[in-house]
């Protein structure tokens, strides 16, 4: 048994199945259409997201679960036997996530040792810091440990994304309305880049295939990828990308998934992310 147990959010994009395997605990977002609210993966699943957000029209929104969400993670922790848990969620300056997380660890002072961290992260980068904080744990390695090798992880990682559509991030707000229009009477593709755990603009392509070649030179001028992980919001072209960048990074060196609810809201459909470590 682990002395340290791992808790996230459910942005991190792992599946069921990847947290279960690892031992992950996750705290899921809740999404919202129009009046309808749902727990993210516990009454919506990925696929049902995509098809509602397809069918209904509505652009869907987020709210960070409530700190008695994580604190019961955390007691569920302990009951288990854990010493000391790792809490590691999506960035700060994007959801008020951590202040949820941070809120039950005190709450819980005393009674077992909770280290909250700010990934300044989402979806794939996120889920390789939770992965490789399970590894140290499964591995025996101590809190301070893990914390510390997470906390290294954070200002290496790197995440760039190209969107099919501006609208959802437009509603949500995460960028200026005066780009989000621009963009949208251009028929731009955007390329956006998490930075210091904002979203940040990082080039306008004028086709597809143009911000899919971007993302593919931006792997390439890589000196050194590690950790690569792809992931994407149901993108009709996500195996075009993959033998677009498969002379040096072939298939089965990347982890591969789906964007969840969380970040898809904010992404919209047919995102397509790319998420690594650099050397």
């Amino acid at each position: 048994m682990n002395a340290v147990h791992i808790v996230t959010d459910s942005s991190c994009d792992l599946t069921e199945e990847q947290a279960a395997a690892a031992g992950v605990r996750v705290v899921p977002l809740n999404i919202r259409f129009g009046s309808e609210e749902f727990v993210d993966r516990e009454q919506l699943s990925v696929g049902e997201f995509y098809a509602k957000m397809s069918s209904t029209g509505l652009l869907p929104e987020t709210s960070a679960p409530s700190p008695g969400r994580f604190e019961a993670a955390f007691r569920d922790a302990a009951a288990a036997g854990a010493t000391s848990v790792v809490c590691i969620n999506l960035s700060s300056e994007l959801s008020a996530t951590m202040q949820s997380a941070r809120t039950a660890a005190n709450a819980l002072t005393g009674e077992i040792d909770v280290r909250i961290i700010d990934s300044l992260s989402i979806t794939g980068g996120l889920g390789t810091m939770v992965l490789t904080a399970s590894e140290l744990a499964a591995s025996g390695a101590d809190v301070d440990t893990i914390v510390a090798t997470v906390e290294a992880m954070v200002p290496r990682t790197e995440i760039y994304g190209a969107l099919d559509t501006l609208e959802n991030l437009k509603k949500g707000g995460r960028i200026g309305s005066a780009k989000a229009l621009l963009g949208s009477m251009l028929s731009v593709k955007p390329i956006i880049h998490i930075k210091d755990g904002a979203v940040e603009e990082a080039g306008k392509q004028r086709t597809r295939r143009r911000a899919l070649e971007w993302l593919r030179d931006q792997l390439f001028n890589e000196p050194v990828v590690e950790q690569l992980s792809i992931l994407h919001g149901e993108a009709a072209d996500i195996e075009q990308f993959l033998d677009m960048i498969a002379e040096r990074f072939p298939r089965e060196n990347i982890r591969i998934g789906t964007i969840g609810a969380v970040i898809g809201t904010h992404g919209g459909p047919g995102v397509i992310g790319v998420c690594y470590l650099r050397g």
